[in-house]
């Protein structure tokens, strides 16, 4: 899958699931689980021990499903991840060195960036996508709205605390895309190994968010 191809799965699906879990066999029942119930996206954060040959044994694994690279902190590690087969590279806060790398070898960079100045930065920097981190923490949706009001063109990730009761808000506040961790696959289910639950909270999280784009284009 090319560059363009997976900004459109991106685009699309609406949801990238953060995988950050304290074992590799946890990373792969939560990636299944939300696979399965039909996100064809995930980002496994190199946090995870044993990250990188993890990383490669999912590309390999799953053939259909596009697989990032998430809390890549250096151009070396992004090195790494591309090699074990990365479709694309987050970072928490721009780091421009990792930016630089994506867009030398032609893959989809999502930079992290919280205030103005960060996200005009990233975005003139050449980054696909800026992921506005942690989302949460800085006003939630209200906050998001204030970026895209003067910036419509960069296209935004919300990500860090999205939840049931703010996913929909955060994408009629102009949101492309949210990047979604704990809220989707929590800890419990996890660790229980109960993919019903995930399958369940992918099924509401992926109805706000087409519920959500459908008003939106009747403004």
């Amino acid at each position: 899958m090319n560059k363009e191809e997976v900004k459109a799965r991106i685009i699309q699906t609406g949801i990238i699931p953060a995988i950050r879990t304290p074992a590799a066999d946890d990373a792969l029942f939560a990636i299944e689980a939300v696979s399965h119930a039909g996100i064809g996206i995930v980002e496994l954060t190199m946090t995870i021990p044993g990250a990188l040959p993890l990383l490669t044994r999912i590309v390999r694994d799953n053939p259909g499903l596009v697989v990032g690279a998430g809390t890549v902190v250096d151009a070396g590690l992004a090195r790494r991840c591309l090699d074990a087969g990365a479709a694309f590279l987050t970072s928490t806060g721009l780091e421009l060195d990792t930016l630089e790398f994506a867009l030398r070898n032609q893959v989809v960079a999502m930079p992290g960036a919280l205030t103005p100045t960060e996200v005009i930065s990233a975005w003139k920097a050449g980054a696909d996508f800026v992921k506005v981190f942690p989302c949460s923490l800085a006003g939630g949706p209200a906050y998001l709205r204030a970026l895209t009001a003067p910036l419509p063109l960069v296209p935004l990730i919300a990500s860090g605390g999205v939840n049931q009761q703010t996913a929909g808000d955060y994408i009629l506040a102009g949101a492309t895309a949210l990047g979604i961790g704990g809220n989707l696959m929590p800890r419990e289910a996890v660790e229980c190994r109960n993919a019903q639950w995930i399958a369940e909270l992918t099924r509401r999280f992926l109805q706000m968010v087409a519920e959500a784009r459908a008003r939106r284009q009747q403004k």
